[in-house]
Formats: C-alpha cells, sequence, structure tokens
C-alpha cells in the first residue's frame, strides 16, 4: 500500500500537464501513486497521460468515456485509491521540491491526523510568485493537533481541496464525496474540517497554484455559477443531519452571504440577463437558512445584504451602481489629495531650505530607510561616543520602526519632520543613495558608506548588463551620487571600483569599512552571547549559509541548494543557519522549505536577524556565493567555501569585477554533490582552505583596522586631523588617507 494517492483530474490542460506531472514524479520522497483521471479531454492530454504511465509504474492512468466535469472525475479516483492519505492536486498546478516529504514527516510526527492543511503560492502567468495572503496562519504558535472548533480560523482559508491531504480511511467512513458543477471544492473542505477529529498545519509552500491569463472557468461568466445555491443546500443539510455540528450554522450562513454578494460584485461571474434571477434566488436561500436570532459577522457589508435578501434587483443594481461611482470619487479624492500634499510638501521644503544648516545635526539611514545597521549604524554610534554633542535623527520606514534599538530618535521618508531635517542636518549618512528629492545644500557633509567590497558589476558598470539594472536608471543613480562628497573606501581595490562606477566629484577617504570593526576588533563575550540566544551549543561549529540576491530572476531569488541534503551530511555536532538576502525576507521561497526545516529543528532561519554581524562572530564558517559577505568574514580567519553552482549566468547577467572561483577565500564547490561532500568530508577546513583564505585577506584585507567608525567621525565630522587616527595600510597601499576621484 503506498503512502500517498493523489488524484489528478484532467481537462484541457495539454500546455501544463507535463509540468503537473513531473512535479509529482520527481518528488525525492517516492512512496505513492498518481492516479491521473482524463476527463474524456478533446485535446492531447490522454497521450500525455499515457506517455507518463508507460514510463513511470506509479502513474495509474483512467480514461472516462464522458466528460462529467472536475468533481465526478475526482470521485472516481477516490475509488481507486490505494493509499494511506489522499490528495488532490489540479492538472494545471504543480508541487514544489520536499513537499511530500515534509507532509509525510508532519503526519509521522502528529500521529497520522485526519487533516493535513499545508500552504501554496500562486504564480501568475506573467511571472510573478507571490505567497498566500493568510500565510501567517499556518505559521501561528498553537497545538500541533486540534479541531477546527480550537482554530475555526481555518474555515475563513481558501477553501479549496488541493492543499490538504486526507487519511483515505476517514475520508471513505465519512462518505465524502464531490458534487457535480461550480464550487464542489467548498462542499467538500467544510465537511471534512468540521468532522475532523484532529488536523495539523504544514508551514510550507507545496503548491504552485497557476493564475491562468485565460481559461480560468469560475472567472467566464455562464449560468454555471447558479450550482452554489446547491452546494450550499447540501452543507445546510449536512448540519442538519448532524446535530453535533449546529454550532457552524451561523458560520455557514455569513459565508454564504459573503459569497452570493460576492459573485454578484463580479462582472465575469453571473451574465448580465441573469442577474435578476441570481438575485432571487440567493435572497431566497438568505431568507429560508437565517438562524433564530443570528447576527450577522462583521465582514458582512449590511445595506448590500438588506438589498441582497430583502428588496427587489432594481434597488440592489441601482446599490451597486451608486457604489462603483462612490469608489471612483474616492478615488479621484486621494488623488487630489496625495497632489495636494505634494504641493504643501514642496512649499514646505522650500521654506525649510531657508534656515540655516544645524552644525550639530546628523541624519542617517541604512538599506533603504530599514533600521540602524550596517556602517551607518556603526558610524552612528561611535559618533554617539565621541561626538555626542551631535544629534543623530534616522530615517525609517513605518514597518521598521517597532525594531528600532531604544532612545533612537526617527523620522518617517517623505514626511515633514523628514524634509525638516534632511533639509537642515550639515551631515547625511547613508550607504544607498537618497532620494531624488532630497536637495544638496552648501556646506551639507555627504558621506557615502557603500554595502561592502564589489564583487559585482555597481553604477555605471551596469550599463552593460540591461538586466540587472532593470528598473531604474543609471544616469539617474549617477546624479544622485553627485551630491556624495565623501566615498568610504575598505580597500585598494574597492577604491578602484568607486572611482570608475561613480564618476563623479567625491573624495575617496582609505578609512576601512567601519561595519567590520566590530569583526576586527570584537567585543568581549559578543560571540557567546549570540550563540546563546540563538540556541547553539558551545561545543557545536555552527555554520551560516547566506546566499545573496539574483538580478536574472524575478523577485531576486534563484534555487540555491538541498539544504536538507546538506544537514543529512553534517556531522551531528554541526548546526547550519541560514540567512537569505534582506530583501527575500516575505518572499514565497521562504516558504519552500527553509521555516518548515526550522520549525523541524533541522536548521536555523536567521533571515530576521537584524545584525549580520552578529551571525558572522557566532559562526564558525560561512557558506556563500557572491555576497560582499565573503570580503566581511574573511578579518575573522574563519573557513569560507563558495556554491557557485550558477556562476556562469550569474557572470553574463550581472558581472563581476575579477573571477572569484579562480582566486576564491575557500574552497569551491560548482554543484550540490560537492558541497555535500566537502563537509561530510571535514575537507571544508583543511590546509588548503587556510592557504586560500591567507591569500584573500592579504588581497582584501585592505584597510581595516577596527578604527574606520572612529576615523570617519573624527575627520569628517569633528575635522580632526588625519594624522591624529593614522590608517594601517594595505601592502603597497599610498599611505595617505584621502585622494581625490
Amino acid at each position: 500500500m503506498p503512502r500517498f494517492s493523489i488524484v489528478v483530474p484532467v481537462y484541457q490542460v495539454q500546455g501544463y500537464l507535463r509540468a503537473c506531472l513531473e512535479s509529482v514524479l520527481d518528488q525525492s520522497y517516492g512512496d505513492f501513486e498518481l492516479i491521473v483521471v482524463d476527463d474524456c479531454s478533446p485535446d492531447g492530454s490522454p497521450a500525455i497521460l499515457d506517455e507518463f504511465a508507460a514510463r513511470d509504474e506509479r502513474v495509474v492512468p483512467v480514461h472516462l468515456p464522458a466528460n462529467g466535469g472536475i468533481g465526478p472525475a475526482r470521485n472516481h479516483g477516490v475509488r481507486l485509491a490505494r493509499g494511506e492519505y489522499l490528495l488532490f492536486l489540479d492538472s494545471d498546478d504543480s508541487y514544489t521540491p520536499g513537499t511530500l516529504r515534509a507532509i509525510a514527516e508532519r503526519i509521522d510526527a502528529t500521529g497520522r491526523p485526519d487533516v493535513v492543511l499545508f500552504d501554496y503560492a500562486r504564480t501568475h502567468w506573467y511571472g510573478a510568485v507571490k505567497r498566500n495572503r493568510d500565510a501567517e496562519v499556518f505559521g501561528a504558535a498553537g497545538a500541533e493537533v486540534f479541531t477546527v472548533a480550537e482554530r475555526p480560523e481555518l474555515l475563513d482559508l481558501f477553501t479549496v481541496v488541493w492543499n490538504k491531504a486526507y487519511r483515505l480511511d476517514f475520508f471513505r467512513e465519512g462518505g465524502f464525496a464531490f458534487p457535480t458543477g461550480f464550487y464542489e471544492d467548498a462542499v467538500v473542505v467544510y465537511q471534512t474540517l468540521w468532522t475532523a477529529r484532529t488536523i495539523t498545519l504544514v508551514d510550507r509552500v507545496c503548491v504552485y497554484y497557476r493564475q491562468r491569463r485565460r481559461g480560468n472557468a469560475l472567472r467566464t461568466p455562464s449560468r454555471e455559477h447558479f450550482e452554489v445555491f446547491a452546494q450550499y443546500e447540501r452543507l445546510f443539510r449536512f448540519i442538519e443531519e448532524r446535530p453535533q455540528l449546529a454550532r457552524w450554522r451561523g458560520f455557514l450562513y455569513d459565508h454564504m452571504a459573503d459569497h452570493y454578494l460576492f459573485i454578484l460584485r463580479q462582472r465575469d461571474r453571473v451574465p448580465p440577463s441573469s442577474r435578476p434571477e441570481f438575485h432571487r434566488r440567493a435572497a431566497r436561500d438568505l431568507r429560508a437558512h437565517r438562524p433564530s436570532g443570528h447576527r450577522l459577522g462583521a465582514r458582512i457589508p449590511r445595506t448590500s445584504f438588506t438589498l441582497l435578501s430583502r428588496a427587489p434587483y432594481a434597488l440592489y443594481a441601482l446599490h451597486r451602481v451608486a457604489a462603483v461611482k462612490r469608489a471612483g470619487l474616492r478615488r479621484r479624492h486621494r488623488v487630489w489629495r496625495r497632489r495636494l500634499r505634494k504641493v504643501l510638501l514642496a512649499v514646505h521644503g522650500r521654506l525649510v531650505l531657508r534656515r540655516a544648516l544645524d552644525p550639530r545635526l546628523a541624519v542617517y539611514s541604512a538599506f533603504s530607510h530599514r533600521g540602524v545597521l550596517g556602517d551607518p549604524a556603526a558610524i552612528h554610534r561611535k559618533a554617539q561616543e565621541i561626538a555626542p554633542h551631535i544629534r543623530s535623527v534616522w530615517v525609517v520606514g513605518k514597518e521598521h520602526v517597532d525594531a528600532l534599538p531604544p532612545g533612537v530618535e526617527h523620522v518617517l521618508p517623505g514626511s515633514r519632520a523628514y524634509r525638516r531635517v534632511t533639509a537642515r542636518a550639515t551631515y547625511l549618512i547613508n550607504n544607498v543613495n537618497w532620494a531624488n528629492d532630497l536637495v544638496k545644500r552648501e556646506g551639507a557633509v555627504h558621506i557615502h558608506t557603500h554595502q561592502g567590497t564589489p564583487l559585482k558589476s555597481m553604477g555605471a558598470d551596469l550599463l552593460k548588463y540591461p538586466g540587472a539594472r532593470r528598473g531604474f536608471s543609471v544616469p539617474k543613480m549617477l546624479r544622485r551620487a553627485d551630491r556624495w562628497d565623501y566615498s568610504l573606501v575598505a580597500n585598494p581595490h574597492s577604491e578602484l571600483v568607486w572611482d570608475r562606477a561613480y564618476p563623479c566629484g567625491f573624495v575617496s577617504v582609505r578609512s576601512g569599512s567601519p561595519r567590520n570593526d566590530c569583526l576586527v576588533r570584537p567585543e568581549p563575550g559578543r560571540r557567546e552571547s549570540v550563540r546563546q540566544r540563538l540556541g547553539v551549543p558551545d561545543d557545536s561549529t555552527l555554520i551560516l549559509y547566506a546566499p545573496t540576491h539574483r538580478d536574472h530572476r524575478q523577485g531576486g531569488y534563484a534555487p540555491t541548494c538541498d539544504l536538507e541534503r546538506l544537514v543529512a551530511g553534517l556531522p551531528g555536532d554541526h548546526v547550519l543557519a541560514v540567512r537569505l538576502h534582506p530583501s527575500l525576507a516575505r518572499h514565497h521561497e521562504r516558504g519552500l522549505g527553509l521555516r518548515d526545516l526550522a520549525e523541524r529543528g533541522l536548521v536555523l532561519d536567521v533571515t530576521d536577524e537584524p545584525e549580520v554581524a552578529d551571525l558572522l562572530l557566532a559562526s564558525d564558517a560561512l557558506i556563500t556565493d557572491y555576497s560582499s559577505l565573503m570580503f566581511d568574514y574573511a578579518h575573522l580567519d574563519r573557513p569560507v567555501v563558495l556554491h557557485t553552482y550558477d556562476w556562469d549566468t550569474y557572470l553574463a547577467a550581472r558581472g563581476t569585477y575579477f573571477d572569484v572561483t579562480e582566486r576564491p577565500p575557500g574552497h569551491v564547490t560548482r554543484d550540490e554533490d560537492e558541497l555535500a561532500r566537502l563537509f561530510a568530508s571535514g575537507a571544508w577546513c583543511d590546509e588548503e582552505s587556510t592557504r586560500l583564505r591567507s591569500a584573500f585577506r592579504a588581497r582584501f584585507g585592505g584597510y581595516d583596522d577596527g578604527r574606520a567608525a572612529e576615523r570617519v567621525v573624527r575627520t569628517l565630522m569633528l575635522g580632526e586631523d588625519m594624522a591624529a587616527v593614522p590608517v594601517v595600510p594595505a601592502p603597497g597601499a599610498p599611505s595617505d588617507a584621502l585622494t581625490r576621484s
């Protein structure tokens, strides 16, 4: 008996069927049968099904003699199922890698529950991928196994069966079956959730739910949408036949009312000529099924509900026309409010520019206003220490305010307070260009810190790589860079790159990188404190995996490595911590496997850790690809491994300033097998690793001596003599601290 029976109904999906079936057959967990039901499809789908059945015995082909719809096709597959658990997959959707293994392990860990729910992501035809908007439900704290009465919010999730696994005995004993017609999923979803004794969740994106540009039956005007009345009739009858489910009658009534209103609001559901009839049928249901004394839920619009349930269609239609017009007026009102606010802010900005600069005001920002981070944060902390008379104000996005350290003064970007402090500040420190509307005033000192030593192409060098500069203009970026007074330099390589990549009028400051001060001169006890906070035992080896962003992929993510496989090959005292690029913190890919592996205790997900320096200090080795973190990590003199599985693609799409695979900071792997073998054998920290790291440090160690932030504050903000804070140059580098580009 297989562990899983996966039922796939097929009808006119020849363009998507191969990808769907391959996503199942390529799963690392292979204990399943794939029951593919051809619902008398008139296209090439039946031939594709037979082709897959001939090459893999796990495929069970079924060819129905007549088209009956998706519900009967699924029912036919259920009757043939032999597995312990039953899953449904639509033939234009697909499983993500590792899905079946994750579900199987969750089943084992929770004592074979009746129903397992897992997450999904919508894949749009134009390339965007967006995780389910209710994804936080899957990660919410709670008991591992529960009933829907204990987690009623599950009933508000998208009512589909393809993000659930049902214990087959439970499904058959309950007599559950799909009705014919549209909205058939809702019947089975509610019936199974109401009656399940044990339910569990998998916080993992397991299904790619395809959003087709055309061809979605539910978004096609037809009278088939009238089937919704029969489906709700079945659900109310199901409750009436089971007194123990009476508590759900009010929920079902609200859901029905909301659903009917939604269908009538949409132009691509009921044909205009049939809307009066749909309105009458809906009104009849709403009057007939309303529980005695029931109060409508908060999300049901009262006026619309009253007009649907009690008024004639003409009055309801008039209300809808008025609602559309009101919505248009509100949109225009918002547009004019934005325009007026823009004018007022511009006037305010001009008035503020008439005021003198404040010699004791410094404004900071980092990573597009994400918080007190990076090089600007290091300069800020040192300024508070040795120049406390200089007031520090941070520009921070609203969503990051709660994470600010106590006592940090901040303003929101674009606000009046923002315009006031940026117009009057003498010192403006950032590692990203300031917004276009910020005026560079005479006497203001703009200090640009950059974001580490450059490997990938930057600035004007991006003109050769159109994919890497998608979405922004290099000339406009350079005009923003024209406002820089000083460009901080960590090593001779960086200085040469910045001079060419940013042909502007700044002065290069051989200061070192302020964010690396804590790596060159680590605070006593900081490493131990971070490891304790992360839950890493003192005698364990912590390996940090930190891949970088991919410009050539929509969304910025490219599959990196099989984390579970890597962990399986590590010695028992090794811990793998994974930090995705900050731009991917809310990306759907994080939910593919990382969060699931973290919940199972196989890896540490440290993506949300604000200070990457803490992770570098706490770790014993770094795995990365093309991230500038390798240059920072070299200061710790610990092993670095470069996993360059897509080096040729990255080189063509983004370009680099040198071939890091020829002169790397440590071992280089090209595929997952090589990476797994490297760590399983212990070669990642051998003598060759030490030799490569030593040569890399000599080449890029540059001016980092642990006093970069102090040097910036004393020389650029306090005006002290450069000789008072000498730099320790790299071998062969000029000894003077300032050089004009």
